[in-house]
């Protein structure tokens, strides 16, 4: 049995309100889902994908302003790794970006793909790659002013970051099946090894980066938390479980989020991994038109929402 891929990425914000502007207004995202931290509910939780919040394309924020920045190092998720279609789609983002002030490298090459890097403002780093035409199992947000040809079309991987990849290569390959592919060296020099699961391709590889001359990493806002990993169902995700932790990782107990059911554990002291079930989704609480536009708690916190709206300052996005 395989992982399918990415199932969504969570980062951390410090600017609720610029982070919304630059992930739907710019980046043409659906905010799918306006909530809070269910493990602290003073924070939001924001998530944006794509018009239905497909698994596979939902890129998701902690609001947690008292972070201070990410401090950039080793042992952690560094970026993060768009799926785009077509070159002409990279060429658009070239222009978009360079109109909104965003500093980019222009396209690049890696892998044998074109790719853009560039980074939110607050330092997150990002990446469109042409996907090559490869099928697209979600639904394009066609409510935005990105020309839906040119769209982002969910995840296509993550890079990570690692002293040593013996450190964690038999935890990828033995314990996660995914497999080594290539070695390709990225626009910035670095090596990278590049990991991938079933069929690969989009959504279904990890970079991996060995930097063993350099300081581990703090988590702050710019940074990512953790990157979770597609199951189908509760069968898939109880395999999953079983074989975590016959290895020897600590693996949390299932946890149900509402909209999709978790377990956590961790590969190394900075990188958090998150395996979560396709469904139920986040139309389980919301009308497919009016997603993201009111707070949504799970069933569990909705007693407690008069002091959690409370608690809560407004998200100002700029005019």
């Amino acid at each position: 049995m395989n992982l399918n891929g990415i199932h969504h990425v969570t980062a951390v914000t410090g600017k609720i309100g610029l982070n919304a502007d630059f992930y739907t207004r710019l980046l043409g995202l659906r905010l799918v889902k306006k909530s809070v931290n269910q493990d602290d509910v003073s924070a939001y939780h924001l998530f944006y994908a794509d018009k239905i919040g497909s698994p596979g394309t939902d890129m998701t924020f902690f609001d947690w302003p008292q972070a201070g920045s990410d401090r950039r190092g080793t042992d952690s998720i560094t970026a993060t790794a768009f799926r785009v279609n077509g070159r002409d789609a990279l060429e658009y983002w070239v222009e978009r970006l360079a109109r909104h002030g965003i500093r980019h490298h222009g396209i690049e090459s890696f892998a044998e793909r074109a790719v853009l890097r560039f980074e939110d403002p607050e330092g997150q780093r990002l990446v469109l790659i042409d996907d090559g035409e490869a099928p697209f199992e979600g639904e394009v947000w066609d409510g935005s002013d990105v020309p839906v040809a040119y769209a982002l079309r969910g995840f296509y991987a993550v890079m990570l970051s690692v002293p040593a990849l013996s450190g964690i290569e038999p935890t990828l390959a033995q314990v996660l099946q995914y497999r080594p592919a290539q070695q390709a060296r990225y626009p910035d020099g670095m090596q990278v090894a590049i990991y991938e699961t079933g069929a690969g391709g989009p959504g279904r590889e990890l970079w991996v980066v060995e930097e063993p001359g350099q300081p581990t990493a703090w988590l702050g806002a710019g940074g990512v938390h953790h990157v979770a990993f597609r199951v189908a169902d509760d069968d898939e995700q109880r395999f999953w479980h079983e074989r975590v932790a016959q290895a020897g990782l600590h693996v949390s107990p299932v946890i149900d989020r509402f909209y999709f059911r978790s377990i956590y554990f961790r590969i190394s002291r900075g990188i958090l991994f998150e395996i979560a079930t396709d469904g139920p989704g986040f139309t389980t609480d919301e009308d497919i038109d009016t997603l993201g536009e009111k707070l949504a708690l799970p069933p569990f916190l909705e007693s407690q929402r008069a002091r959690i709206e409370a608690g809560l300052r407004p998200i100002i996005m700029q005019a």
